[in-house]
């Protein structure tokens, strides 16, 4: 079967539950791309960097909160050729100029478009939003990195730009994240499910990288990736993991919980050690 199941059951309508031979409990890491698009900050308290998660990446974040506050605040042209901002989007910049005083609220109620919308975190009961704090981690051009709990405003400033001081952001990003990120994936499954600029600020290594899957999801007749799908699928991946409650312990374990939950998927193990597990999921429908 394919497409996005409601949810996992048996035959009985009982729910499933996948036996673990280990008693060891694996995180599972989910490594996501931000949108595009943001929801507006509100009027909550401002940022306070020295809160979000990944302490490990404050300098960086500071870094590139204060060059990206500069810039917007400064030559409107400019900043706008810098971002790569049409004119329908200016407003972006005064957003920008006022990071450190706008309003913050959590990441999950930030990012929106496609794939947050598939997975629909308000939606996601007590447990599986429990699951969803411990094991999202959204990639970001300014943040670096941050849960969908940490607070912060709405932004524009996506991995693939070049601040002026800065430099290219997965470049400035490549060094922290590889002291950070390792702790943060722990001993257990890391699910990366971003896009080509945001994984060339972090590529997992060694050990990490042979418990890393990353996914692509093709329309099955075609074999062609769709975007607005293959975005879409992905958010209901995720949703379907947390709201099942399974953990997987490698990506081995991976393949076999998603096709429990009704996933067509073809897994190709690394041919080297120190590489990465690669999923297709294949899918008959593409809306």
């Amino acid at each position: 079967m394919t497409g996005h199941p409601a949810g996992p059951a048996d035959p009985a309508g009982e729910p499933v539950r996948w036996p673990r031979a280990q008693e060891k409990e694996y995180v599972l890491l989910v490594l996501l791309p931000p949108s595009e698009g943001k929801a507006d900050s509100g009027k909550g308290a401002p940022l306070r960097l020295e809160s979000l998660s990944l302490p490990g990446l404050t300098a960086a974040r500071e870094a590139v909160l204060g060059e990206l506050v500069a810039l917007c605040a400064g030559d409107e042209e400019k900043a706008r050729e810098v971002l790569g901002l049409s004119d329908g989007l200016r407003g972006e910049v005064a957003k920008n100029a006022a990071l450190r005083t706008a309003g913050a609220r959590p990441a999950g109620e930030i990012y929106t478009g496609v794939l947050y919308d598939a997975l629909g975190l308000a939606s996601l009961d007590a447990a599986a939003k429990r699951r969803a704090a411990r094991s999202l981690l959204v990639f970001s051009g300014l943040w670096g990195a941050v849960r969908v709990t940490d607070r912060i405003p709405s932004y524009r400033c996506s991995m693939g730009i070049r601040l002026p001081g800065l430099g290219a952001l997965a470049g400035h990003w490549r060094a922290p994240m590889a002291e950070v990120l390792p702790e943060a994936a722990g001993d257990g499954l890391v699910l990366d499910l971003r896009s080509a600029a945001y994984a060339a600020a972090w590529k997992p290594k060694g050990e990490v990288a042979e418990r890393t899957a990353t996914v692509r999801v093709l329309h099955a007749p075609t074999r062609k990736v769709v975007s607005h799908f293959n975005k879409a699928t992905k958010g209901r991946i995720v949703r379907a993991l947390l709201s099942s409650g399974v953990t997987p312990a490698d990506p081995a374990e991976l393949v076999e919980a998603l096709r429990e939950l009704g996933y067509a998927v073809e897994a190709q193990a690394p041919e080297r050690a120190g590489k990465a597990w690669a999923l297709d999921v294949l899918v008959e429908e593409v809306h």
